[in-house]
């Protein structure tokens, strides 16, 4: 699907023979944009993401974001709507046309709870983070690992439904690793791809005789959920004074004593953020407690994920 594009004078686009008006820019990353369009017969929104792809290599890449939307069909991971590769002047870019969800990123929400100087409720917490480890457990159970997961890379529907967006950093969960040369070149490959304040500690110094597995996913999914609960995620400080995040990751994740949170929802942050991978639970564990946690809570929703 989606090799017909055409970009016409009038401010639209046609895929796959169907019309798209520009609306608005959106966002603008290093290699990518991302602009709101409508559909011209359905009068509806998307996003739709461009990528720039200087080489051979980047064509690839794209490639595999494409792929990796189209592995799944799950509601807390956003599905591909219809894409194309365009070449002009010698370069391809990759376009990807995504759902528009309107409320945007986790990170925006918490932004303006902080703003207002307001806190998350637990129940709301307990309901976005049930449904982004939903998201997780669907992509783990193919094999994969998110490898980026972070607030702004979680979008919120009207509903707090979560859905776990820019699946270009996704690869194989298990990854082994067989030498210093190896080990190399993937700690190369997570300064460039995994957000340095969610990174897993294992991403920073990676040993040359080990085994890289989906549980650096558990470690960002604890950082989310420190975010959620102090509006700032634990090592943003760190990286913001210059100091050294990899060496703040070796310690265990000191919850602040003004956390008002419940101890079952501190407990939970700390099971998660555990330094040594092998020592760390997967996603179907912590999704049990999630669970039990929201049992436990008054008026806490139970059927959206």
């Amino acid at each position: 699907m989606g090799q017909a594009l055409c970009i016409c004078s009038r401010g639209s686009i046609t895929i796959d023979n169907k019309k798209y008006y520009f609306v608005q820019k959106l966002d603008e990353g290093g290699f990518s944009y991302v602009d709101l369009v409508e559909g011209v017969k359905d009068g509806r929104f998307y996003a739709l993401k461009r990528i720039l792809c200087h080489d051979r290599e980047g064509r690839q890449e794209a490639q595999t974001e494409v792929e990796m939307h189209q592995m799944f069909n799950h509601p807390n991971i956003l599905s591909l709507v219809a894409h194309a590769f365009v070449d002009h002047g010698g370069k391809t870019e990759a376009w990807l046309l995504l759902p528009y969800i309107r409320k945007g990123s986790l990170w925006s929400v918490l932004e303006k709870l902080r703003d207002k100087g307001s806190t998350m409720p637990e129940k709301q917490i307990l309901l976005i983070l049930r449904g982004i480890c939903s998201g997780l457990k669907a992509v783990h159970e193919k094999g994969y690992a998110h490898r980026d997961l972070k607030p702004t890379n979680v979008l919120l529907d009207e509903d707090d439904r979560p859905v776990l967006m820019d699946l270009g950093s996704m690869n194989r969960a298990r990854i082994e690793v067989r030498g210093s040369r190896e080990a190399m070149t993937i700690q190369d490959w997570a300064a460039q791809r995994c957000t340095i304040s969610y990174r897993a500690p294992e991403l920073f110094n990676v040993e040359s005789h080990c085994i890289i597995d989906e549980r650096t996913d558990i470690w960002s999914l604890g950082c989310v959920l420190y975010c959620m609960m102090m509006l700032e995620g634990p090592y943003d400080l760190v990286f913001q004074k210059g100091d050294s995040v990899a060496l703040a990751v070796q310690n265990p994740v000191v919850i602040p004593q003004s956390c008002s949170y419940s101890e079952g929802l501190k407990m939970l942050l700390s099971s998660i953020m555990v330094s040594n991978p092998q020592e760390r639970p997967n996603i179907s564990w912590v999704l049990d407690q999630v669970q039990d946690l929201q049992s436990r809570s008054p008026n806490t929703q139970t059927n959206m994920v």
